[in-house]
């Protein structure tokens, strides 16, 4: 989120954000700072201590919230890159083997600890430890690659995340302000708006680039947990607000598509895995529950409710608004102040979660490179990193401002190694030598082949229609409202 891809709740939701990270030393370090907050991860606490985890039902709230994001908003479009039927069951399928996937990876770092006798393992030390425990001896002298290429990949999921958002601000704001002019109190009849002309939604990017600067400079992370209730309490009541209206007045889907041209698939497939990309948070998940026994059962059943969600939200969205679907269905809302309210609160949220969703990737790159001078140059290095990152987050999303295309990126080349080519591969990497049947080993196979060839196809798909110049851009963010 995803987080991901996507908002996370309150206090409890930041430490899982901060969980994933793979520094350690960044770890101990915001710990030493702030122990109170954190509330420590319980492997690194005394067993005294461990006994205040997280209930089973918090656990599955913090699962069900760290989902929620972005990401639910493209589904609609998503459904249309796929078809009425091919849509939701493709759905389905990449809903089991992304949560299946993520079984896995809590099952193997389980392994590792009781192996090495440690009390936690994040995602990045987990697969470090797989390459050490693989027959290969070339694996086994590389492993460390491992744990690098984790973090490679969560820095540029991260980075995804917040180019999406950006393009999604610019998009939804850059409506509202159109549109104002005419703008009713009457939700029930809208007659075609036509826009007032208003600058570029690149400008518009450009305009919300001091409030980021200025929200990633927040290093304190009591602040940050002030942002995050903020940003769910507006994006809950936004979500409401939005189902309610797209169940009313359902035209007659005999008219589209059950199952879309192959062309728009791999489309379809990056948007999909870029709202299921939550696999980093498993961990710091389970390792913070009472009595992580209980822990399949709640992954199950939470990612059970996330993809009912993303099925309804998608499939409804797309039947609502048929082929006229926007990237973001925010767009497809009417001209009348409670839904132009409904966007403002999104958007409100949706900036609160940036900084977030910002913290990961800086927790990693920061303490490395202010590790490397004095402590004079500390402070101006750590602003001066977050300032270029945040500017190179924006530049991005002005040089991809299609939010249906960057979704689609995102979702495509990282989100699926993280989420499907690197868990089965683990898997075989940890049990081989132990002993593994054919058919495991097969089902591993092909989920991470299926991984990788979505990661090709659905990043070259994106790109081809980045570069293509076409009038497309126009239609998917178009601000034009049709009843």
């Amino acid at each position: 989120m995803p987080v991901t891809k996507s908002a996370q709740g309150a206090q409890g939701a930041v430490d899982l954000k901060l969980d994933r990270r793979s520094s350690p030393e960044s770890a101990k370090r915001l710990q030493n700072k702030d122990p109170s907050f954190l509330n420590g991860s319980p492997s690194e606490l005394p067993d005294s201590q461990k006994t205040k985890g997280i209930t089973e039902f918090q656990t599955l709230i913090h699962l069900v919230k760290g989902n929620l994001g972005t990401g639910i908003l493209g589904l609609p479009l998503a459904m249309r890159n796929a078809g009425l039927l091919m849509g939701p069951l493709s759905l389905l399928a990449i809903g089991f083997i992304s949560t299946h996937c993520m079984y896995i990876l809590v099952r193997c770092a389980q392994r590792f600890c009781h192996r090495l006798n440690k009390p936690f393992l994040d995602y990045g030390d987990t697969v470090m430890y797989g390459l050490k425990a693989s027959p290969s001896a070339w694996l086994q002298n590389h492993a460390h690659w491992g744990r690098h290429m984790v973090i490679f990949f969560l820095i540029v999921t991260q980075l995804g995340f917040c180019c999406v958002y950006i393009v999604f601000l610019a998009d939804n704001l850059k409506q509202v302000v159109e549109a104002v002019n005419s703008t009713t109190n009457n939700c029930r009849y809208n007659e075609t708006v036509v826009p007032t002309p208003t600058m570029d939604s690149r400008l518009y990017m450009l305009t919300f680039l001091p409030f980021l600067v200025l929200l990633v400079f927040v290093r304190n992370l009591r602040l940050l947990t002030i942002f995050s209730m903020l940003a769910n309490i507006s994006m809950l009541v936004s979500l409401v607000i939005l189902t309610q209206y797209i169940v009313q007045g359902i035209p007659d889907p005999r008219g589209l598509p059950l199952v879309a041209s192959w062309n728009t698939y791999p489309l379809f497939f990056g948007t999909a895995m870029f709202s299921f990309e939550s696999i980093g948070m498993v961990l710091p998940l389970e390792n913070k529950m009472k009595d992580a026994r209980h822990f399949p059962a709640i992954l199950y059943l939470g990612m059970s409710i996330i993809t009912a969600m993303y099925i309804g939200i998608g499939a409804l969205g797309y039947l609502r608004f048929g082929n006229d679907i926007k990237a973001s269905i925010t767009l497809n809302l009417p001209n009348c102040w409670l839904y132009q309210w409904v966007k403002l609160l999104y958007v409100f949220g949706i900036l609160c979660t940036y900084s977030l969703q910002f913290y990961v990737p800086a927790e990693i790159i920061i303490p490395f490179a202010v590790s490397r001078v004095s402590k004079h140059w500390a402070l101006p290095l750590d602003l001066s990193i977050r300032l270029a990152l945040v500017c190179l987050t924006c530049i991005l999303a002005i040089l991809i401002p299609r939010l249906d295309l960057v979704l689609s990126l995102v979702g495509s080349m990282s989100s699926s190694a993280l989420a499907l080519i690197i868990p089965p591969l683990l898997e075989i990497t940890t049990y081989y030598s132990e002993g593994m049947s054919p058919l495991t080993i097969i089902k591993d196979a092909l989920i991470s082949i299926l991984g990788f060839v979505g990661l090709v196809v659905g990043t070259y798909q994106a790109l081809d229609d980045l570069i293509q110049p076409t009038d497309h851009l126009t239609f998917s963010n178009s601000t034009i409202f049709f009843q």
